[in-house]
C-alpha cells in the first residue's frame, strides 16, 4: 500500500488558470524544492514572515496564519510544520476524497488536483495506486500543479500515458515556473528540458501560469515563454497578480489583468483570495 505525506485534502472551486471555477478536489503533498521567499518583496530582498509563526503554537493546519510575502502555502514545505501533514495510505486518501465529494465521485464537472509544496517531488511511485482507484470513481481530469523543474519517473509516464490513451483521462500540467520575483534562480527555475518531458503525454491540456507584479517581472515572463519556445513548447500562457491576501492581491489585480487585455495575453484571477480569503483548505 502506498504512502503520500499530506498536507492538505479539501474541495473547493478551483481558483487559476485554464479551469478557474472547476469544483475540484486538491490534494496537497508535502515538500518543496523551493521556497519563493521572493514573493510580494522589493526585488532581490526574501520574506522572512513565516519564521515569525511557532509551529508548536498550533495543532491543525487550518489554524496557521496566512502570510502577506513569501510562499502562501509556506508550510506545505516549510521542515518546522512538517508535524502538521500525516503521511497517509492511499486508501485513506481515498475515503477522504470520498467523505468531500458530492455523490462520493469525479466526474467531467468534478477534477482531481495534485498541488504542493512540489507535487512531482517523491510521491510520483504512489500516484498509479491512487489515480486507479479515483478512476473507479469516475475521474476524467487530473490536474498536476508543479514549478517545472522535476522529471517524471519512467513508470509514471508510462502509466499516464496509458491512462490517457486508454481511458480517456485528460491530463494538465499547471506549470507555474518560477521567475526572478520568487527569489528563485532562473537556471534553476526555468527547465524547458523538463517541461517539454510533461508535453510528451498523450491527451495533455498543459499550460504556464506565471506570477507577476511589476513590469520587469512581465518582462521576465516574456523572456521565460520565448525560452520554451525555442525549445518547442508551445502551450498558452497566463499571467496571474501576486499575492495570498486581499491586501497584496487587490494592489496589482486590475494592473496585470489590463496588461493581458491590451497585450492580447491569458489573464488568470485568483478566485480563493476575494471569495474565501485565500483560507487554508480553500
Amino acid at each position: 500500500m502506498g504512502k503520500i505525506k499530506i498536507s492538505e485534502v479539501f474541495y473547493s472551486l478551483q481558483g487559476e488558470g485554464q479551469y478557474v471555477g472547476v469544483p475540484s478536489i486538491f490534494l496537497r503533498t508535502f515538500g518543496c524544492n523551493f521556497t519563493c521567499s521572493g514573493f510580494g518583496m522589493p526585488r532581490g530582498e526574501l520574506s522572512t514572515e513565516r519564521d515569525a509563526i511557532d509551529p508548536r503554537a498550533y495543532n491543525d493546519y487550518r489554524e496557521l496564519p496566512l502570510v502577506s510575502t513569501g510562499c502562501d502555502s509556506y508550510a506545505s514545505w516549510d521542515p518546522r510544520f512538517k508535524e502538521l501533514s500525516p503521511l497517509l495510505e492511499v486508501s485513506a486518501i481515498i475515503d477522504r476524497f470520498k467523505e468531500l465529494l458530492p455523490d462520493q465521485k469525479f466526474g467531467r464537472d468534478k477534477h482531481l488536483i495534485i498541488t504542493g509544496g512540489e507535487p512531482l517531488l517523491g510521491w510520483q511511485r504512489s500516484y498509479p495506486e491512487l489515480l486507479d482507484q479515483c478512476i473507479r470513481m469516475g475521474l476524467t481530469h487530473l490536474t498536476f500543479e508543479t514549478n517545472g523543474t522535476q522529471m517524471l519517473s519512467q513508470d509514471l509516464i508510462k502509466y499516464l500515458d496509458d491512462i490517457a490513451c486508454h481511458q480517456d483521462i485528460e491530463i494538465t500540467f499547471s506549470i507555474s515556473a518560477k521567475l526572478p520575483c520568487s527569489g528563485e534562480k532562473w537556471e534553476d527555475a526555468i527547465r524547458p528540458d523538463v517541461v517539454k518531458h510533461y508535453c510528451d503525454i498523450h491527451n495533455h491540456r498543459s499550460y504556464f501560469k506565471f506570477v507577476v507584479s511589476t513590469q520587469q517581472d512581465v518582462d521576465d515572463a516574456h523572456r521565460a515563454t520565448n525560452d520554451y519556445r525555442a525549445a518547442g513548447i508551445n502551450i498558452p500562457v497566463y499571467l496571474m497578480p501576486v499575492g495570498g491576501v486581499n491586501s497584496v492581491y487587490e494592489l496589482n489585480e486590475r494592473q496585470v489583468a489590463d496588461y493581458c487585455r491590451d497585450n492580447g495575453l491569458r489573464f488568470s484571477p485568483r478566485i480563493q483570495v476575494p471569495l474565501y480569503k485565500n483560507a487554508w483548505g480553500t
